[in-house]
């Protein structure tokens, strides 16, 4: 029979030699459901897996048996989504170290330890990291912990359902506003019961794609693994898994099986059939950076360190005294005026009027009459600018207002410079665009707002066709399979390398700032008001 596949006709003839490289979940069945419940008359409706949104995963209430029911049914891998979390009801005793009950058990690794399979795990206690390990032969309870991380659909589906179980997840964030064509109820933030439809990833003898075959498809056929030699076929590789390669296993040449889509450099330049070579992986940093805008959708950029526009300062708005604070540097006075108004319950303490200059100078603590009783606040001590003099003020650090940055600073910035001058996140304009690339995305926006340093996983790649200049291509947001060639290029060495800016989505920017690490307290409550 002839059956039309992924857009590509595929024949599937008596005696064909399919080789199966993976399962996949095609797309996913979704129930609404009431207090984590499916009930008989619950609507189902077909999702697919780039379906918008971010979701909570709800944690399974029906405990594993074993380490080894956990390792066969769980997705435990090298990613930062392949670290699931357990709690045991009772205490695990191991030769070196007591797991206590209850305490939150993160699975790392699946390997091998002194002969046997074993899971690398870890809990935290008393701010201390402990490692150890735990055989597929420990049985007892494990009951999934709960997760404050968002995901996606297509994460979900690829790393947080757990084979032959449901999976319950919450809406959290949709991104766009309903429309007759959103399968899910208007205004809907429940619960929905996850049920996922799987296709068989293969490849063919003398074909170089991949053929999507659906489970359901009724094709007869007979497991030969073990008298045919499956060497002949290709192995198609993803970007992660070629990243898991030892670094000395670099460089190497491949072949884009399936390619990227997108017409901005270097997508355009890998698609299907044509060769690359692979030079090494590594780390780099990237400055997340987002549009300056009062309405929504705000774009949002990657920028390397590398970019060589330059950028002129813009000032910064600071919603309360606490902001003040994070933005305080030593290295310049910062000078605000104030936007709001703010009257200050405690004589102590100043009432700030729309125009109020200040500089702002230290975090301190100072005493208050509060219903009647001495309490000890955070104030920010700053010097009020008046006509002819300065004036000594506190402000509570919960103080509600609006402050905008006076800018005294007039010179040209460059980003590297930014990163190590300034506290993020910071205002900035581009005054100079970059002149080595042919389009300078950045250059057309009114305003960016740098809001944080992050570290990315990148293979450098180039067309051994044409290596006048090699690109940095990113690992987990880009869609492409390759197989390898047999062609020795352990001698060549890189051109140059061209880095670029790069325009993430909405979904991507939360993705991104989710996995930084959240240093910073919120600002403490006000009292409470009589």
């Amino acid at each position: 029979s002839i059956y039309e596949m992924s857009g590509n006709e595929c024949c599937l003839s008596t005696g064909e030699v399919i080789k199966v490289i993976g399962f996949k979940i095609n797309k996913l069945i979704a129930s609404v459901c009431e207090n984590n419940e499916v009930g008989p008359f619950s609507a189902k409706v077909e999702l697919p897996l780039n379906f918008p949104g971010l979701y909570k995963v709800v944690a399974d209430k029906t405990p594993y048996v074993s380490i080894e029911e956990i390792t066969r049914k769980v997705s435990i891998g090298p990613t930062r989504f392949g670290h699931p979390c357990f709690y045991s009801p009772e205490d695990i005793k191991l030769a070196n170290f007591t797991v206590r009950r209850g305490e939150q058990i993160t699975f790392n690794a699946v390997g091998e330890v002194d002969g046997r399979v074993a899971v690398s795990c870890g809990v935290v206690r008393n701010n201390q990291s402990h490692a150890f390990t735990l055989p597929l032969s420990q049985e007892g309870k494990f009951y999934e912990c709960e997760d404050d991380q968002i995901y996606t659909l297509k994460e979900i589906a690829e790393w947080k359902i757990p084979k032959c179980r449901n999976r319950i997840v919450k809406l959290s964030n949709t991104f766009h506003p309903w429309d007759c064509s959103n399968p899910l109820p208007e205004n809907f933030g429940g619960c929905l019961v996850l049920m996922p439809v799987y296709e068989v990833q293969a490849v063919m003898k003398f074909r170089k794609d991949i053929v999507r075959i659906l489970s359901d498809l009724d094709v007869e056929v007979k497991d030969i693994t073990d008298c045919y030699d499956i060497s002949s076929f290709l192995q198609p590789l993803s970007l992660e898994d070629i990243f898991e390669r030892t670094s000395n296993e670099f460089p190497m040449v491949a072949e884009i099986m399936e390619g990227p889509s997108g017409s901005q450099k270097p997508y355009s330049l890998l698609h299907a059939g044509t060769e690359i070579v692979i030079y090494k992986k590594y780390q780099a940093t990237r400055v997340l950076a987002s549009e300056i805008r009062s309405d929504s959708p705000k774009r949002h950029f990657l920028i390397p360190l590398s970019y060589k526009g330059k950028f002129k300062r813009r000032p910064r708005e600071f919603p309360t005294a606490y902001d003040l604070e994070i933005a305080r540097s030593e290295k310049e006075q910062l000078h605000v005026v104030a936007t709001k108004a703010f009257d200050s319950p405690h004589k102590e303490l100043f009432s700030v009027s729309v125009g109020d200059q200040f500089l702002v100078q230290q975090c301190q603590t100072t005493e208050v009459l509060y219903e009647g009783r001495k309490k000890v606040i955070d104030v920010l001590a700053c010097e009020q600018i008046l006509s002819h003099a300065y004036k000594r003020v506190l402000l509570p650090m919960y103080m509600e207002g609006g402050f905008v940055e006076v800018i005294h600073d007039k010179k040209q910035h460059q980003l590297s410079g930014i990163c190590k001058e300034f506290r993020l996140p910071f205002n900035v304009k581009v005054s100079v665009r970059d002149l080595s690339v042919e389009e300078d995305v950045l250059a057309a926006v009114p305003g960016l707002q740098l809001e944080e340093e992050i570290t990315d996983s990148y293979l450098l790649v180039s067309n051994p066709s044409s290596p006048v200049e090699s690109w940095e291509i990113p690992v987990y947001r880009l869609n492409m399979t390759v197989h390898l060639l047999s062609k020795d290029v352990r001698a060549l060495v890189p051109p140059a390398t061209k880095t670029t800016v790069e325009e993430i989505s909405e979904e991507q920017y939360y993705m991104v700032r989710r996995y930084e690490n959240q240093t910073l307290h919120p600002p403490p409550r006000p009292p409470k008001k009589p």
